[in-house]
């Protein structure tokens, strides 16, 4: 097995590079972030398309050839200690292909980010890098809890986190470890039969989405199963199932972790018997706490959950 390497740890005066892997933002929408930032010690360097709007049947950060220039300046650019995704949305896959790493294995850097995001989490673990699967700077300005950037700020700073979070009607109790993969199901989904999917095997899973209809989510979960993937995890940890299904007939359309969504899981998993944990706090949700992909973790389900690195 490939030893995960972990970026060191920053310290005040450490530059965060904030890019746009995917798709546009405006500078309004990252003033909370950026401000953020600095209050916390750190030099905020922005990428020279982080702003940079290009329309091509969907608003994207730049053109693919703009977005790569932005993000192997910021993954290899000595002065920079970690790389910060300004939003994900679509366009990460674009990326993938024609990432390098030369100067970036000689001083590893923490890559934050979520949703689209996973897609270059992916490829960074395949690599052999941890990263943190946590909210982007875009989403400070959309009532984010404070402390789901704290608390990333505890992991760039080298403290690990340990959660305790509330049982849920459909957990599979159990005890496991392994290292932590995963991300947005979506996007997991979507790389499954490439060389950029992650290797499932004795792994603890995380899943998340958002804005999918449920038979798209089934549908998703079947093609991890049919791809063996659940013959191979050791244990599966699901967050945020939001603005699930149809606005007007789902009544928890607005939830955090849609029951419903989390039945059709679990339906699924009933003849599996690695442990799961539902309503872990990480997602498309305003109460999102961090992960680290690539991280050894222990998951604990009994009439709590605990989750530590």
């Amino acid at each position: 097995m490939k030893k995960i390497i972990f970026p060191k740890s920053l310290k005040k005066g450490d530059k965060i590079a904030v890019i746009s892997p995917a798709g546009a933002v405006d500078a309004s929408q990252l003033e909370n972030g950026i401000k953020m930032i600095k209050n916390k010690g750190f030099v905020p360097v922005l990428g020279e398309h982080l702003y940079t709007k290009f329309s091509n049947g969907y608003n994207y950060a730049g053109t693919e050839k703009e977005r790569i220039k932005d993000i192997n300046w910021a993954l290899n650019d000595k002065e920079i200690s970690a790389v910060w995704a300004s939003r994900g949305g679509y366009g990460c896959q674009h990326l993938i292909q024609h990432l390098k790493l030369n100067k970036f294995i000689e001083n590893p850097k923490w890559y934050i980010g979520y949703s689209d995001n996973t897609v270059i989490q992916s490829y960074l673990l395949k690599k052999g890098f941890a990263s943190i699967h946590g909210q982007t700077i875009k989403t400070s300005s959309f009532g984010v809890t404070d402390e789901s950037y704290d608390l990333i700020f505890d992991v760039l700073k080298g403290k690990a986190p340990k959660y305790i979070i509330k049982p849920n009607q459909f957990n599979k109790k159990g005890n496991t470890k392994g290292e932590l993969v995963g991300g947005n199901l979506a996007l997991i989904y979507a790389l499954l039969g490439t060389k950029y999917s992650f290797d499932f095997k004795d792994k603890i899973l995380f899943i998340e989405d958002i804005g999918e209809n449920f038979y798209a989510l089934d549908r998703m979960i079947m093609s991890l199963e049919l791809a063996g993937v659940f013959t191979k995890i050791s244990g599966l940890i699901v967050g945020g199932m939001t603005n699930m299904g149809d606005e007007k007939e789902n009544t928890q359309y607005n939830n955090s972790f849609d029951e419903f969504a989390y039945k059709l899981i679990s339906e699924r998993l009933s003849k599996y018997k690695f442990p799961v944990a539902f309503g872990f706090p990480n997602g498309h949700i305003k109460d999102n706490r961090p992960l680290i992909i690539g991280s050894e973790v222990k998951l604990k389900i009994e009439s709590k959950v605990q989750v530590e690195f």
